[in-house]
């Protein structure tokens, strides 16, 4: 009779995890201090206030986005925690070591947590992808990659293509996107029609999917404004900004789901990524739109992409380019994040003096090679990545156990030897 459990995860997860954390104790009590300097309280509370609403956003919205497959609820929501919590100490750590590189220690601030939470969203943007077809070691190897490469990209973004925080965290769509989409590529496998059964949503997942969905539309305007704490006045513009792209694009998703429809009925698939388009196109111009109704055009054309992307883009990928995106990442985030990084590019060379035209082809060079990088480093280590992670050291899930909670969890009540 079979073992119950992946070999992997009953050999490999108990050892490996936990000798990572304790080299990150290790190195957290030699290179980290806490920050000690007098600093304005209203301004301390203001960034937990930010911190506290990202990672609501991150844990639960996240969580629960990825619990709509009908036979994988426990995992989607449980392995996002445990990612989640992995990849944050990971992240406050590089961020340190990369932005003060001459400084012995790292300093531990509140925003160095928020940084962190924020790229640890590269991470389970891209695990949709791979959704119930990779085992938690293969995830964890996969976030520690991601989460690293995701802080040099922002470092090179910031020291030579002159990026500001929040402009490189808002390549974190594109970047996890491709990055996610070449992993997902190398996890190609014959799926056959049972095993695409599973890969479907029920009615009461569904609605936990949505759930996922409503804490994420919630607090988009909190990420997208999170970097933006020194300027009230961009601070202000983005959170605007923001909920008028999400109103339109959710109101777009609906809407052209039923167009699309023979008998006019919504597709709740369509719901559950599309109505995000908006906050996502939105995220790297927010703060420069001056007026609303762009806004509400970005959030417009994002709620049609993504819900098109989600009609078309599963028939496509599978069937020409073998690539299983299981969690419609590539329409959820990779289409509209294109959009808002080339209407950011539009919308900066819009507002450059002409008449130094020197200058202004030296930006809008800048701004096109920064975008260039993201999609590069994804498409690359993303392709890397996925190598790696079928190595037969990992032993990785056979076919037959995908989208099953079953191959981690204990069901007392189900037979043994699954």
């Amino acid at each position: 009779m079979g073992s119950k459990y992946p070999p992997s995860l009953k050999g490999f997860l108990p050892v490996w995890t936990l000798l990572l954390e304790a080299a990150l104790i290790v190195i957290f009590f030699f290179f980290t201090s806490y920050d000690t300097s007098s600093q304005d309280p209203t301004k301390v509370m203001d960034t937990y206030r930010v911190l506290r609403d990202v990672t609501i956003m991150v844990a639960l919205g996240f969580g629960f986005i990825n619990s709509s497959l009908q036979r994988y609820g426990w995992s989607s929501v449980a392995f996002n925690l445990f990612l989640l919590a992995l990849t944050v100490q990971w992240a406050a750590l590089l961020d340190g070591f990369l932005e003060q590189p001459s400084s012995k220690k790292v300093v531990i601030k509140l925003s160095s947590i928020k940084l962190a939470t924020m790229s640890a969203m590269s991470v389970l943007i891209s695990a949709g992808t791979i959704l119930g077809k990779a085992n938690l070691v293969q995830l964890v190897l996969m976030a520690l990659v991601e989460v690293t490469a995701f802080g040099v990209m922002r470092m090179i973004q910031t020291k030579y293509f002159i990026k500001d925080n929040h402009v490189n965290m808002m390549h974190i769509h594109v970047f996890a996107a491709y990055f996610g989409l070449m992993v997902a590529w190398s996890f190609r496998r014959p799926l056959r029609e049972t095993m695409m059964q599973k890969d479907q949503t029920a009615k009461s997942s569904s609605l936990f999917g949505m759930l996922g969905t409503l804490f994420l539309w919630i607090f988009w305007p909190h990420f997208n404004s999170a970097l933006l704490l020194d300027s009230p006045k961009e601070r202000k513009n983005a959170m605007f900004n923001t909920y008028y792209a999400l109103a339109v694009s959710a109101v777009t998703a609906i809407s052209v789901s039923s167009l699309f429809h023979p008998q006019g009925k919504i597709n709740m698939n369509h719901i559950h990524n599309a109505v995000l388009a908006g906050g996502v196109a939105v995220g790297a111009s927010c703060y420069l739109i001056s007026s609303p109704w762009l806004a509400m055009v970005l959030g417009l054309v994002a709620g049609i992409i993504s819900t098109g992307g989600a009609l078309c883009l599963p028939m496509c990928f599978n069937h020409m380019l073998e690539i299983h995106d299981t969690g419609g990442v590539y329409y959820t985030f990779g289409l509209p994040g294109l959009l808002g990084e080339i209407a950011h590019i539009v919308l900066t060379t819009s507002q450059d003096d002409w008449t130094k035209s020197a200058m202004a082809e030296y930006q809008l060079l800048l701004d096109i090679g920064a975008l260039s990088l993201a999609m590069a480093m994804g498409l690359i280590i993303g392709l890397l990545t996925g190598v790696v992670l079928n190595l037969k050291i990992w032993r990785g899930l056979h076919v037959s156990k995908y989208f099953d909670d079953q191959s981690f969890w204990k069901f007392p009540h189900l037979a043994v030897g699954f």
